[in-house]
């Protein structure tokens, strides 16, 4: 006869039973972990799309405008060699993100990671007022930073739109970090969405996607950082404060 399972003074089997039933709640706890990792990754795979359909719509546009006078056509070519390498490097780093990896951050300028993100915005446009030292560096993966001011700059010119917005971008440094002020002249983040505004599929505006904000927070966490959205500058508008490694 086999020997009878041991049993614990409360009644329950122990042994190798006991430990099978201990062994639920991890089980529990990986399939968790695991739901978590492809809710990520469905979320970077959204927001990949997001970001490569700007690019993606430059490219058709100066496709066209190329076709229509084939002598002139090197602007619109530079645009589209611009824009393709763009999509490349938006896959590249956002795939490394969606893979948990740190961003490979380096001393780079505020003022051209600032530059960067201003290309490409969407008419009508907008009118910048700066107050940022041009010797001030942060450290950061240019390409990444630069998505993470270039969604804030999108935004206000969409909210705007038509109008032409006014955005402000102020910066100040202490001894290890650095942060910087958006502000915009827009219509404002409404009640409803503002403590939700950075998960993902969350916006107030007609045709927005609720990814570009999403995106700006993983950026800002991959660079050991924060974005959040702070109080008006003038009692109008939208303004996000962002920190980062100095």
């Amino acid at each position: 006869m086999s020997p009878a399972s041991p049993v614990s003074p409360g009644g329950e089997p122990s042994g190798a039973t006991a430990e099978s039933g201990a062994a639920r709640p991890t089980d529990e706890a990986g399939n968790a972990a695991a739901r978590e990792r492809l809710a990520a990754i469905g979320e970077i795979a959204a927001e990949i799309a997001h970001e490569l359909r700007n690019a993606l719509q430059i490219i058709s546009a100066n496709v066209y405008l190329a076709k229509q006078d084939l002598p002139a056509s090197a602007p619109y070519l530079g645009r589209i060699e611009r824009n393709a390498r763009t999509a490349h490097a938006i896959v590249d780093d956002l795939m490394a993100l969606a893979r948990g990896e740190p961003a490979a951050a380096e001393p780079v300028l505020l003022v051209e990671v600032l530059a960067s993100a201003r290309e490409e915005l969407p008419d009508p446009g907008a009118d910048f007022e700066d107050s940022v030292l041009h010797t001030l560096k942060v450290r950061a993966q240019h390409g990444l930073l630069a998505r993470l001011f270039h969604v804030l700059y999108e935004n206000a010119v969409a909210a705007s739109s038509p109008r032409r917005p006014r955005i402000r971008t102020r910066a100040e440094a202490t001894e290890d970090r650095v942060v910087v002020w958006v502000s915009d002249d827009g219509p404002g983040v409404p009640d409803a969405v503002a403590t939700t505004l950075f998960e993902p599929l969350v916006t107030a505006r007609p045709g927005g996607t609720g990814l570009g904000l999403a995106l700006a927070r993983r950026v800002a966490r991959a660079h050991g950082g924060t974005i959040e959205l702070a109080a008006p500058d003038h009692g109008d508008g939208a303004t996000f404060r962002i920190e980062l490694a100095g």
